[in-house]
């Protein structure tokens, strides 16, 4: 037990000895020899004043790397400016998928109103009257006295609404597209949604009232088709045309010429020009709205 107490003892102090026993570094110049810098050094100060440099040059390191932009060169690092773009990418490319969504609907009605596929339903009123009227109390049906003050308000209100008064589409004005004789008159049940006015070939056909052009190609059955968006949820539909003067997109006025009618598609059978109104989506009677005679 004595000699390996000593033996470690020997080896401590031989271990001090190696580390605290000093060295003389020396720079002399090459061609004189003469001394030009000298220092005193010991293994322990060797080693303090490395792991010192190594520690500041590590942390030197991290900062400049972490505080300047050559931090981006790091692989697997992205950058706020780059992950900020990436968000708004992200957000216009969900917003133009549900664009995308709403105009491929839109295109399928529209399609279904160039092809006649559109259906409407039956609603039995007298069913329904029957039932209001054994459900209703006409007792119940005496309005309160702020029910009557509510009311006027409203009405009071309503009479100097231009919203209102433009959504109704008897204020709307039309002008007559082109002016002809009347071939085929408008007929829900036999599901012509439409006004045939036979005019001569070539006649120019003009916008009904302002709007945009929201389509304008060809069709195997209708030929050459343009459908004008006047906004207020109201269509106007121009079949059978021989030429489109205008396009996708574009804006037109009242009475502008919109294409030259002819007999084009395969439904047609003469020259005339196949019209169709629409409102929130239902087939109106252009009838009701413009006169088509010369």
């Amino acid at each position: 037990m004595k000699y390996s107490k000593t033996t470690k003892k020997s080896r401590q102090k031989k271990l001090t000895k190696k580390l605290l026993h000093k060295y003389r570094l020396v720079v002399l110049n090459e061609d004189t020899f003469e001394e030009r810098f000298a220092m005193k050094l010991t293994r322990l100060n060797v080693f303090i004043y490395g792991s010192l440099f190594a520690l500041l040059l590590i942390g030197f390191t991290t900062v400049f790397i972490a505080f300047t932009p050559i931090r981006e060169y790091i692989p697997g690092y992205t950058s706020p400016t780059l992950q900020k773009q990436a968000i708004a990418l992200e957000q216009k490319t969900d917003s133009l998928m549900r664009i995308t969504k709403m105009n491929e609907r839109f295109m399928a009605s529209i399609k279904d109103v160039l092809s006649g596929q559109t259906s409407s339903e039956t609603i039995n009123k007298d069913s329904i009257y029957a039932e209001v009227a054994s459900e209703v109390d006409p007792q119940n049906l005496n309005p309160s006295q702020a029910d009557s003050i509510l009311r006027n308000k409203v009405e009071n209100e309503d009479k100097y609404n231009l919203f209102e008064s433009a959504k109704s589409l008897k204020n709307f004005v039309f002008f007559p597209p082109v002016k002809g004789t009347v071939s085929s008159e408008f007929n829900f049940d036999e599901q012509h949604y439409a006004v045939d006015i036979a005019v001569p070939k070539n006649t120019p056909v003009k916008a009904a009232a302002d709007g945009r052009v929201i389509f304008a190609s060809w069709t195997s059955d209708s030929g050459f088709v343009l459908i004008i968006d006047h906004g207020n949820q109201l269509i106007t539909v121009y079949k059978h045309n021989a030429s489109l003067t205008k396009a996708q997109g574009e804006l037109v006025k009242a009475r502008e010429v919109i294409a030259i009618s002819g007999s084009s598609g395969e439904l047609s059978t003469g020259p005339h020009l196949h019209f169709e109104l629409w409102s929130d989506g239902n087939p109106i009677d252009p009838l009701s709205f413009i006169d088509f005679q010369l």
